[in-house]
């Protein structure tokens, strides 16, 4: 299971939640609320439906989370006057002020984490996961998965052989 690609991705997941979910403690705020806001941060997301589609939340819990930031004022919902089903969502100047607070943490906490990894491993890192998650839109669409070149930049790494497994035993006193 240790080679499992899927099994690998759930314990980096499982792993990094927790700790993501304590960098925002103080603010009482929660991951998905976190995506949300950077989401709605830089205004190409404007749209319940496009926000749904990018932080990968369901109508209804991401109609309770949208909930939870308006009535916290770090969203605002407008619905549109020429068109009533849309509803725009925009960051209040509290809500921009939150993330800006916020992301170097987000930042520093993915700088430490990723230390022990050299530039263009990071390159390769990002490459293959944006691929993979084109892969799983592509999956999802009914589309057949394209081999993927995301960077054009060749890059040659070596294959390292797999790191040790450590048991360390507790010492008994």
């Amino acid at each position: 299971m240790k080679n499992s690609v899927g099994y690998l991705m759930r314990v980096c997941t499982n792993r990094v939640l927790p700790q993501m979910e304590a960098l925002f403690d103080h603010e009482e705020l929660t991951f998905s609320q976190w995506t949300t806001l950077v989401a709605l941060h830089d205004g190409r997301i404007s749209t319940a439906g496009d926000l749904a589609h990018t932080i990968c939340h369901d109508a209804g819990s991401l109609t309770r989370l949208i909930d939870q930031l308006v009535e916290r004022e770090l969203v605002t919902r407008t619905r549109s006057e020429t068109d009533r089903r849309v509803v725009t969502l925009r960051l209040t100047p509290r809500g921009s002020a939150l993330v800006e607070v916020l992301a170097p943490r987000v930042m520093n906490f993915w700088n430490e984490l990723l230390s022990g990894f050299t530039h263009v491993e990071v390159d390769i890192l990002i490459n293959l996961l944006t691929r993979l998650v084109i892969a799983t839109e592509d999956k999802v669409r009914g589309d057949k998965p394209s081999r993927l070149v995301i960077s054009e930049t060749p890059i040659s790494v070596p294959i390292l052989p797999s790191p040790p497994v450590s048991r360390s035993k507790a010492k008994k006193s």
